[in-house]
């Protein structure tokens, strides 16, 4: 009998395509996670092809029943989305490293050989070299802004990887998730917000030009990336990344927050007046991957924000009746 992957937070946006990737490929794999923003409808393609282990990952028996026979962790569980930044600070730092020392230490206990982690662009928030390569300092500008909750959990959680877990296991490897997006990624990150205020607008004017509103001026910067080509990035980092390697996985065409709004009009076919709003304490002002090193494993994005993002617009028109 084969090996087992493991996918802590398996249900989320980013967990489930790889999971469904991981079955489709032939591998048996395990999903462990509460769905407390994930959903198992995400994997319904896949149910009956994966084990689950519902429980929340600070449950050191029920994570370690999770870990039998497994020889791989992919560490995605986590509490994403900007606004829960904000909101639970408390709980993010908790389920960040409570959470990164449990399914270690339930790791070492079963005999798993190789440790994944799913870190963040937000540990380097405002980077002094963009594109940016995964070799720049990490850093938490202020210590008192609730916004850092997650990229201060996330740089304990690579402190942890780089110096506990590779004494744990036999490999070890970290990746940098930079502004995936697709359908059903969730309802507090602004590509989904941009769709439903849009479609707000539209059903409430049919003016030639509508006034849309966004936080800050527009110049901020983002680099997008699709599911499908972050999900094909991941898996060139878990089989061919080094021992302790560190790789970012986006995609570089790098976009202005203007940008997206007119693509946005693009797809739905109106006109946005943007209007500019107070920017939140301690965004980043601009934001865009090296991806050299994931390059030289054989990777190359595919799918660029205007092809992406219609199918994005159709499923939050389509199912706002999910939002929780």
């Amino acid at each position: 009998m084969s090996e087992i992957v493991l996918v802590t937070g398996g249900t989320g946006f980013l967990g489930s395509s790889l999971v469904k990737k991981l079955v489709n490929q032939g591998k048996r794999v395990r999903v462990i996670d509460n769905n407390f923003r994930g959903a198992p409808r995400k994997l319904l393609s896949v149910e009956n092809e994966i084990e689950w282990v519902t429980a929340d990952i600070r449950d050191l028996e029920k994570v370690k029943e999770a870990c039998l026979d497994v020889s791989t962790i992919i560490h995605m569980a986590y509490i994403n989305g900007t606004e829960l930044f904000y909101k639970i600070p408390d709980k993010i730092i908790d389920v960040a490293v409570r959470g990164m020392l449990t399914v270690m230490d339930a790791g070492r206990s079963c005999g798993v050989s190789k440790f994944v982690l799913a870190s963040s662009s937000e540990v380097y928030q405002t980077p002094a070299l963009v594109p940016t390569p995964e070799e720049v300092s990490l850093i938490i500008p202020d210590i008192l802004n609730p916004r850092y909750s997650y990229g201060g959990g996330k740089i304990v959680c690579e402190l942890l990887a780089m110096h506990l877990a590779t004494t744990y296991f036999e490999k070890t490897l970290i990746f940098r998730p930079h502004n995936v997006y697709g359908p059903d990624m969730g309802w507090e990150h602004v590509l989904p917000q941009f769709a439903m205020r849009a479609q707000d607008l539209m059903s409430e004017s049919n003016a030639e030009m509508i006034d849309f509103q966004i936080q800050g001026d527009g110049k901020q910067t983002r680099a997008f990336i699709h599911i499908d080509d972050f999900t094909r990035g991941l898996i060139q980092v878990i089989e061919k990344g080094e021992n302790k390697g560190i790789y970012h996985i986006g995609n570089p065409e790098e976009l202005s927050i203007l940008d997206v709004v007119e693509e946005l009009g693009k797809v739905v076919k109106r006109k946005f007046n943007v209007v500019a709003g107070e920017e939140p304490k301690g965004a980043t002002p601009r934001r865009c991957p090296d991806i050299s090193k994931l390059k030289a494993l054989g990777f190359e994005p595919e799918i660029s924000f205007a092809q992406g993002l219609p199918s994005l617009v159709q499923w939050y028109f389509e199912n706002r009746k999910l939002q929780k």
